[in-house]
């Protein structure tokens, strides 16, 4: 017998992450010039900025999941996980370091907080720049999918 992989099954309310994988399985992930990240980066787009330097940049995430959820992301654009590379490696420590800074000025980190990056469609990337979401602020239950 041949085995299948069977393809996600997407409920109401992740119709970003079908839409998402729908357009990855089309093959159109966005250019920079159209990466919503990209755009808040340059601050073409609006989000509700809470930190900023010259590499990273933090938001609150417009349909937050928690009562902290924010978004951490580099400016440079690397569109997930799977495409970063050994020059990537600094950066992507800094994401992690930001997040603990950011949960310690929300007052989440004593209590815990969770740091999720997606990668690709199956885990439901649904920005195709890398990012970590930030959660915290409730008991987050496991497994967490």
């Amino acid at each position: 017998m041949a085995s299948t992989i069977h393809e996600p099954r997407f409920t109401f309310h992740d119709f970003r992450a079908e839409r998402a994988w729908r357009l990855a399985e089309c093959g159109r992930i966005l250019p920079m010039s159209e990466c919503i990240f990209c755009r808040i980066a340059r601050r073409e787009a609006p989000a509700a900025v809470i930190f900023e330097d010259d590499d990273v940049l933090a938001f609150r995430d417009a349909h937050p999941q928690a009562p902290v959820h924010i978004l951490v992301i580099p400016k440079k654009h690397i569109v997930s996980l799977e495409t970063a590379t050994e020059e990537d490696q600094a950066l992507l420590g800094k994401l992690i370091l930001t997040a603990r800074a950011l949960a310690q000025r929300e007052q989440i980190a004593a209590k815990g907080y969770r740091l999720v990056l997606n990668t690709n469609r199956w885990a439901g990337q649904s920005v195709w720049h890398i990012h970590m979401h930030l959660l915290g602020g409730r008991l987050l239950g496991w497994p967490p999918g």
